[in-house]
Formats: structure tokens, C-alpha cells, sequence
């Protein structure tokens, strides 16, 4: 990885954000166009089989960890488009085929914020009630934000150890 220019990677990241994020808009719109309330499954992502294996675990801001300690993606979209926070309980099917599977089983209770956007070590933050929150870029992207935008964020009610938010609208 060393030859390749880290202005490529990160803009390969960026292109990898927004696809995620233009995905779950095209959802989003096809949600709302069909209107019977029912998610959007991708023809790659069927419902749960009695064949998958079923792993649950809490959400850490960018990870799921399960009881033993094994941590698993989870989609920057899904995190950003669930308004995940950390301490959610997730469940993950892991069908036959290696596809994942998410689904929120056990949201914490949550609290509102108001921050402005902040941009440094190549990771967005929202600064609320004198702290640091860093947020997932999907979100950053899917609002069209910039450094300095205002936002409301949603981060643990009662966890003052939270160091991840999730952006709940642009202001």
C-alpha cells in the first residue's frame, strides 16, 4: 500500500462514501415512492434463512462488537441512515453465502444536540455541549455539510463516555 499516493486512497475513500451514501438516498426515494412502509432489499441482501448464524452484539460508533470480543463491520450507510449510536444492541445474520445482515434490536436511550461541523485528521467531528463527537463521513456527505455547518446531533442519554454521534439533521 505504500506506493500508492495517500491522496488516492483518500479520494478513493471519498468515492467509496458516496456510493454508500447515493445508495441509500436511491432507497430512501424507492421507499417513498412505493409507500407501504417496507424496506428495500437489495436482490444481494434476501431476508434471514434458517441457515444463517446469528450474532448480536453493541455498536461502538463504526463496529458491532459481539460477547467475545469479535468485532464486525457495519455499513457506514446503514449506521448514518439508522442514526446508530454507540451502546445500540444490533442483531447480524451472516447467511450462507458471507452476506451481512444488520438489524437494530436494542437502541439506547438517546438525547439531542445542537454542534457546529469540524474537519481535522481527516475525520468530520460535531463539537456540542464542549465536546468532540466524531461522525461517520456517510452522514457528513449524505447532508451535503461542510466544515462549520450547524447540525443537530443524537448521542447516549446517559453515556458520558460517548465519543461518536450521529447526525440527526442538517440546521
Amino acid at each position: 500500500m505504500s506506493d500508492i499516493p495517500e491522496k488516492q486512497i483518500k479520494r478513493l475513500r471519498s468515492l467509496i462514501g458516496e456510493a454508500e451514501t447515493n445508495l441509500a438516498a436511491a432507497k430512501e426515494l424507492l421507499n417513498s415512492v412505493i409507500g407501504d412502509g417496507e424496506e428495500i432489499i437489495l436482490p444481494a441482501q434476501n431476508k434471514q434463512s434458517k441457515d444463517d448464524h446469528i450474532v448480536e452484539g453493541i455498536f461502538d460508533g463504526q463496529i458491532m462488537i459481539d460477547q467475545e470480543g469479535k468485532s464486525y463491520p457495519v455499513p457506514a450507510n446503514y449506521a448514518s441512515k439508522s442514526k446508530l449510536v454507540e451502546g445500540d444492541i444490533l442483531k447480524l445474520s451472516i447467511g450462507p453465502d458471507g452476506r451481512f445482515l444488520y438489524k437494530q434490536i436494542g437502541p439506547v436511550e438517546r438525547k439531542t444536540l445542537i454542534g457546529v461541523l469540524t474537519h481535522h485528521d481527516d475525520k468530520y467531528f460535531v463539537k456540542a455541549d464542549n465536546k468532540e463527537y466524531e461522525v461517520l463521513y456517510a452522514s457528513v456527505t449524505y447532508y451535503h455539510l461542510s466544515e462549520g455547518s450547524e447540525v443537530a446531533i443524537v448521542v447516549p442519554a446517559d453515556n458520558k463516555k460517548a465519543s461518536w454521534a450521529a447526525i440527526e439533521a442538517a440546521i
